[in-house]
């Protein structure tokens, strides 16, 4: 991806992605197996181009952050 060459993006469903329990609570009634997001798993950084706004919403305040705001860092980057 050329926004973010060091991430690797790839699709998971809610469950498979583990998000943080205050993203979960806020998508009380969604189908974890049915909905999906675009994810760096590892880095917690999402494509919004390919992410439910549902869970884009759930996701702001927690740790995850959308691969247009500031600074991300890959697992292999000394500055994680």
């Amino acid at each position: 991806m050329e926004i973010a060459p060091d991430l690797q993006f790839m699709h998971y469903t809610l469950r498979e992605a583990q998000l943080p329990t205050d993203a979960f609570v806020k998508l009380e009634g969604v189908d974890l197996d049915a909905v999906s997001i675009c994810c760096d798993l590892e880095s917690h950084v999402y494509n919004p181009t390919h992410t439910e706004q549902a869970v884009m919403t759930a996701l702001e305040g927690t740790h995850w952050m959308n691969v247009h705001e500031g600074a991300h860092h890959g697992p292999d980057d000394p500055a994680a």
